[in-house]
């Protein structure tokens, strides 16, 4: 079944499907890293990761607040034992994520306009930028507690080799980032990165952050200006949603994120004289001109 052109939407009654490549053609939203997926970016290539202990650690931080806070005003063994359960089980995985290895991210090389995903055998596939699938997909469930809408962004890889076996022939990335324009926007940062260029896209934030930067020394500063609405806010996220100890995590997982350690990828990784930097094919190039036409046309509506 052939994957509907780009721009393509379709909606049920609790679900959305948008088709965004192939071919990759503007989404009419900006770059916005929401996951902090950019691990390394130059004028060659951009690393984009799917790895993110943080985000875990700020979903199972506030539910371990709400338990103790529950105990706290009625003391009850049932609430402790559900609680323990509910938030042990995923801090088992957490504390096990540690000790593994951080996956090697997927390289973008906009100059020679290939991207090089790594497999777990230790291989990698060198695949057309223009023939990369992406969809962001919403899904919405309806309970007595109100509406929860969920999503993905997801990015296909077709594997170049014809002789592939049978469940070697795709590789696909999810990302958890709620569907929709956030899917767009998170797309938008390597579809931007290889059409229109590095300062098209956002800067890397994995890594140790300058101290200004950091939880505790964005309190201080704010203390220091006499913002004390900020101060509170940054009180409040490291207490209950557990950024400080996300941030920690984080820096101790990435602070160095890893490298693509193979020879033939290193050298395909080497900067190229622009005379011989690949060029976009006609279809793409159309594509593209009716695409930018229609997001024009959208916006003199909305005008």
């Amino acid at each position: 079944m052939s994957t509907p052109p780009a721009g393509t939407t379709k909606k049920r009654a609790l679900s959305r499907r948008d088709y965004l490549a192939p071919l990759p053609v503007p989404t009419g939203q900006k770059p916005c890293d929401s996951l902090n997926t950019i691990w390394r970016k130059n004028q060659v290539f951009l690393d984009i990761g799917n790895y993110s202990i943080g985000s875990a650690v700020m979903v199972i931080w506030p539910m371990a607040m709400l338990f103790t806070f529950l105990n706290f005003l009625t003391p009850d063994p049932f609430i402790w034992g559900w609680g323990v359960v509910i938030v042990g089980i995923p801090t088992l995985f957490v504390i096990q994520g540690l000790f593994r290895k951080v996956p090697l991210p997927v390289r973008f090389n906009r100059q020679r306009r290939e991207v090089c995903v790594p497999q777990a055998d230790g291989t990698c596939w060198i695949v057309p930028w223009e023939t990369v699938t992406a969809a962001a997909t919403q899904h919405s469930s309806v309970s007595r507690a109100g509406r929860a809408t969920m999503g993905l962004l997801i990015i296909g890889f077709e594997n170049p080799d014809p002789q592939a076996k049978e469940g070697e022939k795709h590789y696909s990335m999810g990302f958890n980032c709620g569907g929709g324009t956030t899917a767009m926007a998170l797309w938008e940062c390597m579809r931007s990165y290889m059409e229109v260029g590095p300062h098209a896209v956002p800067e890397s934030r994995v890594g140790i952050a300058p101290y200004e930067q950091t939880q505790i020394g964005s309190i201080v500063t704010d203390l220091r200006k006499g913002d004390l609405m900020q101060v509170i806010w940054g009180i409040f996220c490291i207490t209950i949603l557990g950024t400080y100890l996300a941030e920690k995590l984080q820096n101790l997982k990435l602070s160095h994120p890893p490298e693509l350690p193979y020879p033939d990828i290193i050298e395909w990784s080497q900067s190229l004289p622009p005379e011989q930097w690949a060029k976009r094919s006609p279809e793409l190039e159309a594509a593209i001109a009716k695409r930018e036409a229609e997001l024009d046309a959208q916006a003199a509506e909305k005008a």
